[in-house]
């Protein structure tokens, strides 16, 4: 159920010689994201359970199941901004009830992330999946 974004996140993945230049390549799609407004980097979408500074801002359109679920976000710690713009690839754009259903453990599993990041760094990408998982669920439940 992966977007087309994290499909091609996935065809990259599979070119890419080496854990070194796959850990680029993440980096890269990092920076390449447009940066968080500071007047958005508040406690109310700052992500707990991240070793560095997360934050997320979800933008839902629309009303119950059916509402397109966008979000932004940024980190100040490059790795960790490459792993927001891997969800952004997987989540962004979906409706809410797609949300729910991508099994985000078995999609980042595909490229590898869960064996080559830090306890800490999966911690945190499991604090980051579980925050967009909450921010749709409240739209589906309200």
């Amino acid at each position: 159920m992966a977007s087309a974004a994290f499909e091609e996140i996935a065809e990259t993945f599979e070119f890419l010689e080496d854990w070194e230049e796959r850990y680029r390549h993440v980096i890269d799609m990092g920076k390449a994201m447009a940066p968080l407004d500071d007047a958005f980097k508040v406690p109310a979408t700052k992500v707990d359970g991240c070793a560095s500074q997360v934050w997320i801002l979800p933008q839902i359109d629309g009303q119950g199941a059916g509402a397109v679920f966008h979000f932004q976000g940024e980190s100040d710690a490059m790795i960790v901004r490459g792993l927001i713009a891997v969800l952004h690839a997987l989540y962004d754009g979906l409706n809410v009830a797609e949300v729910m259903g991508v099994d985000a453990g078995a999609e980042l599993a595909r490229l590898g992330l869960n064996d080559h990041l830090s306890a800490q760094r999966s911690n945190g990408l499991r604090a980051m999946v579980e925050r967009i998982r909450s921010l749709a669920a409240e739209k589906l439940a309200g």
